[in-house]
């Protein structure tokens, strides 16, 4: 018969919201004598003809507004209607009312909604009382809100839809705890997902009473405290657990699972290392169902020496675990791969497994996919045949552990590998040809970190997918065809830290597509090559400590660049021009060239700059008082130049993370690797819980060095983001310090020392309340130490020595109690802890009496001095005075002059 022409209707009206004003969506829905339950994304049943599913997800069309109203009016008429799916269409509100009776499962993810739609009829009763009623006639079960922006009272709507058996509210910005109890009266629930909001302090312990759930997901909010051993007693149906991504403290017994007999899917990774987990006192021994378990970042049976779970030993269908960051010890576990030969993933980074890594040459793994065993303490070599015996894997991991020898040339058998990591060992050798021939879907190589030497290996750069290529940190040399490289598809290449010789090749311009060249720490030589020019993509550029240069040619793209570093690179001559088109620039690193001449004012016109460093150049002039401009700056270093005049006041400008202003110009590079679908779950028919693994792989490639607390400092990633300091230390600055730099509260590092300062040290340095590292040492300064320091109590590093500064001490308390004698040194007039006592009765070495050099000393000390002169010369004048009016006694004192001078006259 074909659909009801009310439904047809009613269906074309919908199109024409979703088409508004000119959209092109859903093509196929036309008027006419068609049968609308032929319609993509419509389904009918097939006695009635009436349309029982709606699958309108991703119908929106994107090139029309993306926070849009659709009235619930339109869906109305299809009174038979079961499912209908509006997930990702951008909506920003469902305007009306959703009465349909028989309406089971509403898919909304992926839209901007506030609120839960309307469901129900109101009256004038339910009006009253609106948070009393219960919505009467609706068999909604299953919601799914993923991905909106709920608003937390959207918690109480849903907490009236008791007929509920799936229930999806996962990152949709909800914060509000103490309403999550409410959800604890949908007695029906089999899947309650809370995943990624920001719900804090305790789990409810009402969850517990939840006794039809098969799945919970509380993971990646900030629940803190214990995880209550009844919820996990009582909840007998669980087959899914997912608390990954809290706060969880105390401990937990995994034998409060033993009533979950029909547990497939454990979940408790990201933890923070708060939580204590037993699986051995008393011994869980899971269901045969178990086939995922995930435990990383607890202390994983601390009571038994952070043995590795001996219930695994009894699992047969394992596909995937991971137990990583869990201070594990023993052996690798081969017992786990020889029992569960369908294992997809294994990961046990971050641990401290040790011994030899062996595997045995008779399995054959051919459903793992990923394999990650990285920072941890196994040694020896790697078993030739790893290639055969894991021959489909995706991602493989052994970085940072002891591993030596040679590369197994086995490995190109892997023809499907993603990536390969196997960085920070001490592998020797060569590169092996196979795995840089037959590796076509490589990615990602990174070998950095070992001993491996010989000519880079030009297969590598015609790998079609290789994008990611770091051999950093070896005793590689260049043997590369000069002729065309096909590496279109390479964005980041590091080589530094290497014995590259020579000049610069032709063919690194053939890679027309990178965006971060590392080269530094070579032995390269001789300017760079015009085809250098060809490179219009570069975010991160390193050619520091070679002997490269002396210039950059005029034809560099630099307008996009980020990062330059060219430390050490025999630059000369005046500060390099070119540099004013660098607009994005975010570091700068010029340290140690021969730089002279003023640094420039146009410099204030890199308004992204974030790092200068300029130290041991020949830099003269006054600071400019352009680098004010620089509101983003965070690290600046003009040291070991010859810079002279004042310090400007106006560097009080320069925020050092004040104001919180960004830091996240110094993103990690992150590369996504998508894996696969780890368990065909029975959730699917609702939403899914088992979907594609992505992990993120990320390398921290900024990096910056920076003096601070006396000694070189290496920053990067998040630490980089935290890191504010300003050095001024070794030039020609005179005058007083700036008080205006007390105003620098995010500061971390300050360093004036080795100038000519004078004056006294300002006492609004007590607003540096971040600074940990403050010298000022080898000036002339003047004056007492303000006892405001006092409240510096992040300062862990203090130096004013070689000054003119006098007086006492502050009170070694609090940081002040920390530093010694060499922090003080060379102020003669200085006393107190940890120098002489201020006590008058004590000397040094000789020197005069040590005294409290203070102003009420100062004037105490000139009244006794007037005083004493004023009484020597009364005396004198009484004396004269006594002998003019007595000329006896003035005969016999000249007589007794006479005697005791004969050659008195």
């Amino acid at each position: 018969m074909g659909c009801l022409e009310e439904e047809k209707n009613a269906l074309l009206k919908m199109k024409a919201a979703f088409n508004h004003p000119n959209g092109s969506s859903l093509p196929s829905w036309r008027g006419g004598d068609g049968d609308c339950c032929s319609w993509e994304d419509v389904v009918c049943d097939d006695t009635t003809s009436r349309v029982t599913q709606l699958h309108l997800n991703h119908a929106r069309d994107l090139r029309l507004s993306w926070n849009w109203i659709i009235d619930e009016s339109l869906f109305l008429p299809l009174e038979d209607l079961q499912v209908l799916d509006l997930s990702w269409n951008f909506l920003s509100e469902l305007n009306g009312v959703l009465y349909l009776k028989k309406l089971k499962r509403l898919y909304l993810s992926g839209n901007n909604l506030q609120r839960v739609p309307s469901l129900y009829k109101q009256t004038s009763v339910e009006t009253q009382n609106l948070s009393s009623i219960q919505l009467e006639g609706v068999n909604l079960e299953v919601l799914d809100l993923y991905n909106n922006n709920l608003v937390n009272d959207a918690l109480a709507d849903i907490t009236r839809i008791t007929s509920l058996k799936a229930l999806y509210i996962n990152r949709c910005g909800l914060n509000a705890s103490n309403l999550l109890e409410g959800l604890c009266g949908l007695r029906n629930l089999e899947e309650l997902n809370i995943n990624s909001n920001g719900f804090w302090g305790p789990l409810p312990p009402c969850f517990s009473n939840l006794t039809s759930l098969r799945a919970l997901d509380v993971s990646y909010n900030n629940f803190s405290g214990a995880i209550p051993s009844c919820l996990l007693h009582n909840l007998k149906s669980l087959e899914y657990i997912g608390f990954s991504g809290n706060a969880f403290e105390g401990s937990l017994s995994l034998a409060s699972l033993a009533n979950t007999s029909n547990l497939e899917v454990f979940h408790l990774i990201d933890n923070r290392n708060r939580l204590e987990v037993n699986t051995e006192e008393p011994a869980w021994f899971p269901s045969s169902q178990l086939k995922v378990f995930r435990l990383s970042n607890c202390v994983l049976n601390k009571d038994t020496n952070g043995v590795i779970p001996s219930f695994l030993k009894q699992r047969r269908d394992l596909i995937s675990v991971r137990l990583s960051h869990n201070t594990m010890r023993g052996n690798f576990p081969n017992w786990l791969l020889d029992n569960n030969v369908n294992l997809v993933e294994l990961e046990l980074k971050a641990n401290n497994l040790s011994g030899a890594f062996h595997l045995p040459s008779n399995l054959n793994l051919d459903s793992m996919q990923s394999f990650d065993v990285s920072a941890n303490i196994f040694e020896g070599g790697l078993p030739s045949w790893i290639g055969y015996i894991l021959p489909n894997l995706l991602y493989l991991n052994f970085s940072a552990n002891l591993l030596e020898g040679r590369i197994p040339s086995s490995m190109g058998n892997m023809k499907r590998l993603d990536t390969l990591d196997l960085s920070n060992n001490g592998f020797a050798g060569e590169i092996p040809e196979p795995p840089a021939e037959n590796s076509t879907s490589l990615r990602l190589l990174k070998l950095s970190g070992n001993n491996l030497q010989g000519q880079l290996p030009p297969r590598l750069f015609n790998l079609s997918q290789l994008t990611y290529l770091y051999l950093d940190s070896n005793r590689f040399t260049w043997g590369i065809s000069p002729h065309k490289l096909n590496g279109y598809s390479l964005r980041v290449l590091d080589v530094s830290n290497n014995s590259l010789s020579g000049t610069l090749p032709h063919w690194i311009g053939d890679i027309e597509y990178l965006e971060m060249l590392m080269l530094s720490s070579n032995l390269l030589e001789g300017p760079l090559p015009l085809s250098f020019c060809n490179l219009h993509h570069l975010d991160l550029l390193d050619l520091s400590s070679n002997n490269l240069g002396p210039n950059i040619p005029p034809c560099a793209n630099v307008t996009i660049m980020r990062f330059l570093h060219l430390a050490n690179y025999t630059l000369e001559g005046y500060f390099p021009k070119f540099l004013s088109r660098a607009s994005s620039i975010v570091t700068l690193d010029l340290r140690h060239n021969a730089l002279s001449g003023e640094v420039p004012s146009w410099i204030g016109s890199l308004r992204n700059l974030k790092v200068l460093l300029l130290q041991g150049n020949n830099f003269e002039g006054s600071i400019p008082p352009d680098l004010c401009l620089l509101k983003n700056m965070s690290i600046l270093d003009l040291s070991q130049n010859n810079l002279s005049g004042q310090i400007p006041s106006c560097l009080e400008d320069l925020t050092f993370g004040k104001d919180g202003v960004s830091m996240n110009a110094f993103d990690t590079v992150e590369y996504m690797w998508e894996s696969y679908q780890i368990y065909e779950g029975r959730f699917n028919s609702f939403h899914g819980y088992y979907e594609e693994d992505a992990s993120v792989y990320e390398f921290e490639l900024e990096e910056v060095n920076f003096m601070t607390k006396r000694r070189l400092e290496s920053y990067k990633g998040s630490i980089l983001r935290l890191m504010s300091g300003m050095d001024l230390s070794q030039n020609n600055l005179t005058g007083f310090i700036p008080p205006e730099l007390g105003h620098l509260s995010e500061l971390r590092a300050l360093n004036l020392s080795h100038n000519h300062l004078t004056g006294p040290i300002p006492e609004m340095f007590s607003h540096l309340k971040n600074v940990e590292s403050l010298d000022m040492s080898y000036n002339s300064l003047i004056g007492p130490i303000p006892p405001q320091l006092m409240e510096l109590y992040a300062l862990s590093d203090f130096s004013v020595a070689h000054n003119n500064l006098s007086g006492r001490i502050p009170n070694g308390r609090f940081q002040f109690g920390t530093f010694d004698k060499a922090s003080y040194e060379g102020n003669p007039l200085l006393c107190g802890t940890p120098l002489t006592s201020c006590d008058n009765s004590n000397q040094v070495l000789g020197t005069p009496l040590s005294f409290n050099h203070t102003r009420e000393d100062d004037s105490w000390r000139e009244a006794f001095l007037w005083s004493f002169a004023g009484s020597y010369v009364v005396a004198f004048l009484g004396v004269v005075l006594f002998l003019y009016l007595h000329p006896y006694y003035r005969y016999m004192l000249f007589e007794l002059v006479r005697k005791l001078i004969p050659s008195f006259p």
